[in-house]
């Protein structure tokens, strides 16, 4: 049977049973997990991040983005979850699925340029900066800058 809505509970850790219709949300974890809306009763994981689900708390209703596609179970169930309640989405091809995972493997690696890049500019050991510095009188290179890091 299929259900119409999610209601929330925050939780520390998952409960072993899930109990249908119920959206579990472990913040520490940065995970979501309900039972498929469709009823076939396969478990579905949602990582919350920038590059996997977002997740939208208004006080009383949840919201997760992007669609929930189940393209790995026999239902192959693909639905929004809006305001709470599951909206059905159409089925998808297998060219579609692949176009999007393609999407998603891209925006993770774009995400994970931008992150390596920032840190390496907030350690101010970008690569170039290392190279162009390391032999410039007065400059530690990119060893000693590491070393001073870690105080050693």
């Amino acid at each position: 049977m299929r259900v119409k809505a999610l209601s929330h509970v925050f939780v520390d850790h998952f409960p072993e049973r899930l109990k249908v219709g119920e959206l579990y949300l472990a913040m520490e974890f940065s995970t979501a997990v309900h039972l498929c809306a469709c009823g076939c009763g396969q478990k579905v994981f949602t990582p919350l991040s920038p590059t996997d689900w977002q997740m939208l708390f208004d006080g009383e209703t949840i919201s997760l983005k992007p669609s929930i596609g189940n393209w790995s179970f026999a239902c192959r169930s693909h639905y929004w979850v809006r305001g709470s309640a599951i909206v059905w989405a159409g089925n998808m091809t297998e060219e579609q699925i692949k176009m999007g995972r393609l999407q998603d493997r891209r925006a993770k690696a774009r995400r994970e340029r931008i992150v390596t890049q920032n840190e390496h500019e907030a350690l101010d050991i970008s690569p170039r900066n290392a190279i162009e510095n390391s032999d410039k009188p007065g400059s530690a290179g990119l060893i000693q800058k590491l070393k001073s890091w870690f105080g050693l």
